[in-house]
C-alpha cells in the first residue's frame, strides 16, 4: 500500500508538472558587452511535439514578436535568427513557416550612453496537434560601453535627439514582427508611469480611516481549534488519551508530577505543530503562498489530494507514515528522561496519529497559507495543537473523568466517513478556482451545486446506515446524534436545490462558484461590473457623473464570492450600487496574457515587469493603496482620490457596515460636485 501512494502522488506531482510547464521557455545572454558592438542572443527552448510559427505564417498574425526597447543605446536592424525556418503546406494549404527544437534570434545593439538599460518583451503562441498555447517572457539587461565608442558616436548625431526608445523593426521578410497592444493595455502602460489615476493614496485613506482591529487572525485560530477537536475523535488520537494519561499517572509517584508531565506533553505537542506552520511559510513565504493560492494547477493538485484524502477516510487505504521513523522516535523515548523523552512521546503520537490527522492539517495548512497573512499557518497550527494538547492535560488533572469518556468502537470509523465526505466536497472547492482561473467552464455554478447536493444527500443516508463503506459495522439503530446530523446534512442538500435556478445561497456563497458562471438562472437581483478595466470605468465614471466602487476581487478568491454574496444581494446594497455607482471588478488573478508585457518601476525602485491583465491590476492595487489583499472595495472620485475609509472582507461583511460605506462615499462625491457652484 505505500508503494501505491507513493506512486500516486508521483503520477499526481509529474501530471501537475506537465500540464503547469510551458510550451516555449526563453533564456537570454548579453554578448560583447563593454564593446561598441553587443548583441542580445534570445534562445527559445520548444517542447516536444509544439512548433513556433515565424510571423509570415499566412493567417497566423502575432505568433512570434519580439519588442527591444532601451535607454543609451539603439538597436540595429531587426533580431536574426540563427537558421530558416521549416516551410510545410498546412491542411488548409497555406504557406507555414515554423521552428521545432530550440532557436536563437539575435539582434544588434549600438549604445549611445556610456551606461546603457534593455528591455526585451517576447510574445506569442506556440501550437501542437490539438491546440495552440500562448506564452510570454521579458529580460533587462543594464550594460555599458567604451567611452570613446559613445563620444564618436554623439559627434555623429544631430543635437536635438529624440527620446532614446526605439522598437525592433517589423520588416516582411523579417522573422518578428512587435505586437500590437490594445487600447486598454496601452492606456494601462502610460497610466502607470504618468497619470493621475494610478498616484498613490495612502495618506487619504489613512486620513479617511479609522483604526480597525483585524479580525482575521481570529479567524483562523479558532479554525485550527475546530480542526484539532475534529482530530481529537478520529481512531488515531481517541484510544490514546486514555492510554496516554494513565502511563502519564503511574510512571509519577504523585498526582502533581503527572499533571506537570502531561503539561509537558501537551506544550510539546503545540512546539511541535507551530513549527510545521512557521516551516510552512519560511519555505515558500506568505506571498507566493498567496500567488500559489490562484494558481490553477497548484488547485487542480490540491483537488486530487483531497479527493485521496476522502478515499482513504472512506475505507479505500490508508495512509500512512513509514514505520521506521515511529520506531525511531519509540527507540528516542526509551533512550531519553525527563522533559526530552516527554517530547519524543509527542512527536510519537504525531506521527502514529498522522492517518487521520494529516488530512485535517494539510487542508488547514492549505486555507491559512493562502489567506496572504504571513503568521496565518503559525496560529492556525496553534489553534489546532492546542485544542489536540488540552484533553491530555485536563485528563491527567481529572482522572476520574477518564471513567465518563466514551469508549472506542465502530462510531470513531463512521467518524472518518463523515470526514471523507466533506473532504470530497472540500476538493470541488479547489477544482471550481482553477475552472474559474482558467475559463475552463467545466464545473459551472449549476454544476457544483448538483454534485454538492448529491454528495450531502449521500452523508445523510450514510448516517441513517442506508449506506456502508468498508470497515462500517452494521448499524442496527439510529442513535440521536446521528439522526441529529443526517437531519442537517438532507437538509442542508435540499436547500442547495433552489441554487440550480439562480437563488443566491447566502450560506455556500464563499464556496460555489458566482453566479455569472450559471447558464440559466431566474434570479434577478445578481450585481455585474460595467467595467473590468480601471481607465474605462474611469471613463464610464465621469460619463455618467457618478463616483466609482473599485472592486479588487479574484476568480479564486472564497471571501469575495462570501462578500458578493450574503452583502451585494441585500436590496439596500444592491440598489445603492446599481442607481449610484460605477462598478469596477478588477481579478488579480486573471491569466490573460498582455498582447505586450508593460515595465514599470515601482515606488521602492524595483522593476515590475507585468506579463498578465490579473498582475497589471494587482500592481495597481499595491502601488495605488499599498495593499495587497482580495475583496478590498474603495470608492474613487474622477482623478482617482479616495472618497470613503477602505472596505476590507473583516468589515464587509456586515450589510448595515457597507452600507454606511457606499453613503459615506456618495455623500463625499456630491459635496465635492457641488463646490464649483457654490463659488
Amino acid at each position: 500500500m505505500k508503494k501505491f501512494l507513493l506512486t500516486l502522488f508521483a503520477i499526481m506531482a509529474s501530471a501537475c508538472f506537465m500540464l503547469k510547464a510551458d510550451p516555449v521557455t526563453w533564456s537570454y545572454q548579453l554578448v560583447d558587452d563593454g564593446t561598441d558592438h553587443p548583441s542580445i542572443k534570445m534562445t527559445a527552448t520548444i517542447a516536444p511535439g509544439y512548433h513556433l510559427y515565424d510571423f509570415t505564417h499566412q493567417g497566423m498574425e502575432n505568433k512570434l514578436a519580439i519588442s527591444i526597447t532601451g535607454q543609451g543605446v539603439q538597436t540595429v536592424g531587426a533580431p536574426k535568427a540563427a537558421r530558416a525556418p521549416i516551410a510545410e503546406i498546412d491542411e488548409d494549404g497555406a504557406n507555414a513557416r515554423f521552428y521545432t527544437g530550440s532557436i536563437t534570434f539575435t539582434q544588434k545593439l549600438k549604445p549611445t550612453a556610456d551606461k546603457y538599460k534593455v528591455t526585451v518583451k517576447i510574445t506569442g503562441q506556440a501550437c501542437n496537434d490539438n491546440s495552440c498555447s500562448n506564452y510570454n517572457s521579458a529580460k533587462i539587461f543594464d550594460g555599458h560601453a567604451p567611452k570613446a565608442a559613445v563620444a564618436e558616436e554623439s559627434k555623429e548625431q544631430p543635437e536635438e535627439q529624440p527620446k532614446e526608445e526605439v522598437e525592433a523593426p517589423a520588416a516582411a521578410d523579417s522573422a518578428v514582427a512587435a505586437p500590437v497592444a490594445d487600447s486598454a493595455v496601452a492606456s494601462s502602460e502610460a497610466i502607470g508611469s504618468e497619470s493621475q489615476l494610478w498616484a498613490n493614496v495612502e495618506p487619504q485613506l489613512k486620513a479617511l480611516s479609522q483604526d480597525k482591529e483585524e479580525a482575521g487572525l481570529l479567524a483562523i485560530f479558532l479554525a485550527g481549534i475546530l480542526g484539532g477537536l475534529i482530530a481529537l475523535i478520529t481512531p488515531c488520537v481517541w484510544p490514546m488519551i486514555p492510554m496516554t494519561v494513565s502511563f502519564f499517572l503511574k510512571q509519577n509517584k504523585s498526582k502533581a508530577a503527572g499533571v506537570r508531565s502531561a503539561m509537558v506533553y501537551g506544550i510539546s505537542i503545540v512546539i511541535i505543530y507551530v513549527a510545521i506552520g512557521l516551516l510552512v511559510t519560511a519555505v515558500f513565504g506568505g506571498a507566493a503562498l498567496n500567488a500559489l493560492s490562484t494558481n490553477a494547477w497548484f488547485n487542480v493538485f490540491f483537488f486530487l489530494l483531497l479527493v485521496v484524502f476522502a478515499i482513504s477516510f472512506m475505507g479505500g487505504f490508508e495512509i500512512t507514515l513509514p514505520s521506521k521513523w515511529t520506531n525511531k522516535m519509540d527507540s528516542k523515548v526509551d533512550t531519553t528522561t525527563g522533559m526530552v523523552s516527554l517530547f519524543f512521546m509527542a512527536f510519537t503520537l504525531a506521527l502514529v496519529s498522522f492517518s487521520c490527522t494529516g488530512p485535517i492539517i494539510g487542508t488547514l495548512l492549505v486555507e491559512t497559507a493562502t489567506s496572504g497573512n504571513y503568521l496565518s499557518p503559525a496560529v492556525g497550527m496553534l489553534g489546532f495543537a492546542l485544542a489536540l494538547a488540552l484533553p491530555f492535560t485536563i485528563f491527567a488533572m481529572f482522572p476520574t473523568m477518564l471513567k465518563s469518556m466514551p469508549k472506542s468502537g465502530g462510531w470513531l470509523n463512521s467518524v472518518k466517513v463523515v470526514l471523507g465526505f466533506l473532504e470530497l466536497a472540500l476538493a470541488l472547492k479547489f477544482l471550481s478556482i482553477a475552472d474559474l482561473t482558467c475559463n475552463w467552464r467545466i464545473l459551472d455554478r449549476e454544476v457544483f451545486l448538483c454534485l454538492w447536493i448529491v454528495i450531502f444527500a449521500m452523508l445523510g443516508f450514510y448516517l441513517l446506515g442506508k449506506l456502508r463503506f468498508p470497515h462500517d459495522s452494521k448499524v442496527e439503530k439510529t442513535g440521536i446524534g446521528r439522526f441529529m446530523l443526517a437531519l442537517i446534512s438532507l437538509s442542508f442538500a435540499l436547500y442547495m436545490v433552489p441554487g440550480l435556478w439562480g437563488a443566491p445561497l447566502k450560506a455556500i456563497s464563499a464556496f460555489s462558484p458566482p453566479s455569472r458562471t450559471q447558464d440559466f438562472s431566474l434570479y434577478q437581483g445578481e450585481i455585474h461590473p460595467r467595467s473590468q478595466n480601471y481607465e474605462e470605468g474611469m471613463a464610464l465614471a465621469v460619463q455618467e457623473n457618478k463616483p466609482i466602487l473599485l472592486d479588487f476581487s479574484g476568480h479564486g478568491c472564497t471571501n469575495c464570492r462570501e462578500l458578493e454574496g450574503a452583502v451585494w444581494t441585500n436590496d439596500d446594497v444592491r440598489n445603492l450600487i446599481n442607481d449610484d455607482f460605477i462598478l469596477v471588478s478588477l481579478m488579480v488573478d486573471e491569466r490573460t496574457p498582455l498582447p505586450q508585457p508593460i515595465v514599470k518601476t515601482r515606488a521602492n525602485g524595483e522593476t515590475a515587469i507585468v506579463e498578465t491583465v490579473g498582475e497589471l491590476w494587482g500592481l495597481l492595487e499595491s502601488e495605488k493603496f499599498g495593499i495587497m489583499a482580495q475583496p478590498y472595495h474603495v470608492i474613487l472620485d474622477h482623478q482617482g482620490r479616495p472618497l470613503a475609509p477602505a472596505m476590507d472582507y473583516n468589515n464587509g461583511k456586515d450589510p448595515k457596515r457597507y452600507i454606511e460605506f457606499l453613503e459615506t462615499g456618495l455623500q463625499n462625491y456630491r459635496k465635492q460636485s457641488a463646490k464649483p457652484a457654490e463659488k
